[in-house]
């Protein structure tokens, strides 16, 4: 459980700092001078809010991977645009550009997880490995 909230909040603070930094190279493009404070509280409020609802729709299975990814970034859209229109977001940010932020955040978290999962997948074939090993050694010397 306490591993599960850590992740969470380190999530949290990785999405936020991507989504900051993304907004930063697009006022930079666009002849910006500033990313405002409030803005960093309202990122970090949409982050939570993000993925709080993503917690949520873990917990509903499908067996088609393609509906719990559109239902996942369709989720993480909605909430930016909501939070867009509520704290004013689009009279200084296009809201494409805030769909295409939110497709490469989460495709850049897809990407993290696999490499993750290839990652554990590889630690226990090689325990596994290794145990047959100790085991097959174990059974010639009998």
């Amino acid at each position: 459980m306490m591993h599960n909230i850590k992740k969470t909040i380190m999530n949290i603070m990785i999405t936020t700092c991507a989504a900051l930094m993304l907004l930063a190279v697009f006022a930079l493009i666009n002849g910006g001078r500033a990313v405002f404070l409030r803005t960093f509280f309202e990122i970090f409020g949409a982050n939570v809010l993000i993925h709080l609802g993503l917690m949520l729709t873990k917990r509903f299975e499908s067996s088609f991977a393609a509906l719990e990814f559109l239902i996942d970034i369709s989720y993480t859209i909605a909430v930016l645009i909501v939070f867009g229109i509520v704290f004013n977001w689009y009279s200084s940010t296009p809201v494409w550009y805030l769909i295409i932020m939110a497709v490469v955040i989460y495709a850049f978290g897809v990407f993290i997880n696999i490499i993750r999962i290839k990652k554990d997948a590889d630690e226990l074939n090689a325990l596994l490995q290794k145990r047959k090993n100790k085991h097959n050694a174990s059974t010639l010397g009998n």
